[in-house]
């Protein structure tokens, strides 16, 4: 089996799902090959021979492979502004790539001006004008390599995120012309997201022979070798070019679960599909990290799980996993607790993701996201004291907030504006199956019929336009919030915010 990660996405780190898989079909004797056809491809734009007509497009093609590399080295993480350029250039450079295309990319992104990835339509088009795609020469020649080397009888496309539908599509169309004779399997967070949609009507059998929901594991060893025994094994990095990231070293995506053990906010897209929870046992995880760790001395642990239990927090602090790492976490009370702080700073932790989502504690209340602000302040100082970044989200525009809870986040903003080293800014989406979507006005919203969100009358009037408005003249303006966006690696965003931070001595000697 050929296991493929589609571009376009962040090429900071290897692709965790089809790692997670080849461990497991690896371990339970299936062979399989991985193909990261996102940092091979946007590598392949980077390196086509351009003409830049003005001064910046000359400097940025000039220097791409200087700046390549400088995103390989520590160095570069330790000057904002060598920094700053260096990924700016890099962004010209892959924009101009495609500039005679109806495509806009940049390093995180990939939009087609004429193409939707929200329409089943438009991306039967994609797949069957394949030809058309920029990627189309690089997909080409690289299948015709990887079928030389093993003949492949089944193809996985790990479909995760928007911006890699249309190019995914397009390679699915060009194996599909080109290998009849392949079975075609996708899978990945955007598969899953379509196949537990209301009224889901697969547009797509003529191009996939199976579409799977939800982790491949198992479903792709039923597919390959029905009834066989199965039994955990760690991600595979094999095959993959670990020197060729864009970051200093391997960061090591890792997940010790899936979905969210707390699973009560309202509207949220993972409780709205329905997704369970389930995790692995502590020893089971601790033995993984150590063995990735000792094998590949990765420069950081990337947790991947929607929030790391404060049960695997206590153990890893028993058990330091031998390198930095961040994540993602519920605001719990071991987190306002600076002895536990500092413990977890001490065991690697370099920065905490956190869903605040809120300054106003009547909406934190009405979004049942279990937390008060008292403990969310607690926790942030704890942090901040204990020398552990926080990278903090905050959503506006839910069904119960209004301009005066939006400036009450302001405020909280402002008053924690110390503890908070990285902010992430978000409009609310209402999710099309969110059980909660039946107690407001929907409305008509042209996403296709494969969106997966719905417009709503806001019972407030609290519209995206007034949301908008509002972060654009009063959030963002104000001088305080300004000096934490500005933070912000452009681009790469929270896979780099941490790189930065272990070149800064504040974070890792605490904020004392």
């Amino acid at each position: 089996m050929l296991l493929i990660f589609p571009p376009l996405a962040k090429a900071c780190e290897p692709p965790a799902g089809i790692t997670r898989i080849a461990g497991f079909l690896r371990g339970n004797k299936q062979r399989c090959r991985l193909w990261d056809a996102n940092i091979e491809g946007q590598l392949y734009l980077l390196g086509l021979q351009q003409t830049p007509i003005d001064t910046w497009s000359k400097r940025a093609w000039k220097n791409v492979q200087p700046n390549l590399q400088n995103l390989r080295d520590t160095a570069l993480y330790e000057s904002n502004d060598r920094y700053q350029r260096a990924v700016r250039d890099l962004n010209r450079a892959i924009s101009q790539s495609c500039n005679v295309s109806a495509v806009n990319i940049s390093l995180a992104d990939y939009q087609d001006n004429q193409l939707s990835p929200h329409r089943s339509q438009d991306l039967l088009l994609a797949a069957g004008n394949f030809q058309n795609s920029i990627f189309f020469p690089f997909f080409q020649a690289r299948l015709k390599d990887l079928f030389a080397e093993a003949d492949h009888q089944h193809i996985g496309i790990s479909l995760n995120y928007l911006s890699q539908a249309l190019p995914a599509f397009c390679l699915a169309g060009l194996i599909r012309e080109e290998y009849p004779d392949i079975t075609i399997i996708a899978g990945g967070g955007l598969v899953t997201s379509w196949l537990r949609s209301p009224g889901w009507n697969n547009p797509f059998t003529e191009l996939f022979d199976h579409m799977v929901e939800g982790q491949g594991e198992l479903p792709l060893l039923e597919i390959l070798s029905p009834d066989t025994p199965s039994r955990h094994q760690p991600p595979d990095f094999s095959d993959l070019p670990l020197a060729h990231y864009l970051s200093p070293g391997l960061l090591l995506p890792y997940s010790a679960s899936t979905g969210c053990y707390w699973n009560r906010c309202s509207f949220c897209p993972e409780k709205a599909e329905g997704s369970p929870y389930a995790k692995l046992s502590t020893k089971q995880v601790m033995e993984d990290l150590n063995s990735l760790v000792s094998r590949h001395k990765p420069r950081l642990i990337h947790l991947l799980d929607n929030a790391v239990a404060p049960s695997l927090m206590k153990q890893i602090i028993q058990e330091p996993p031998g390198a930095d790492w961040y994540g993602f976490a519920r605001v719990t009370p071991e987190l306002g607790d600076l002895s536990f702080c500092k413990k977890l700073q001490k065991s690697g932790c370099v920065l905490l993701k956190l869903g605040i989502e809120s300054g106003s504690q009547e909406v934190l209340d009405a979004m049942d996201k279990g937390i008060d602000l008292t403990m969310v302040e607690d926790s942030l100082r704890a942090l901040r004291l204990a020398g552990i970044a926080t990278y903090v989200y905050l959503l506006f525009g839910t069904p119960t907030e209004s301009h005066s809870e939006a400036r009450q986040t302001l405020d909280f903003t402002q008053r924690n504006a110390e503890a908070i080293t990285f902010l992430n800014l978000a409009v609310f989406n209402l999710p099309h199956n969110s059980r909660e979507s039946s107690t407001l006005q929907l409305r008509e919203f042209s996403s296709g019929d494969l969106g997966l969100y719905s417009d709503f009358y806001h019972p407030r009037g609290w519209d995206r336009k007034a949301v908008r408005n509002f972060l654009c003249n009063e959030f963002r303006t104000d001088p305080t919030v300004r000096t934490i966006l500005q933070r912000d690696p452009p681009f790469f965003t929270s896979n780099h915010a941490p790189l930065i931070l272990q070149s800064d001595a504040r974070y890792r000697e605490g904020n004392k």
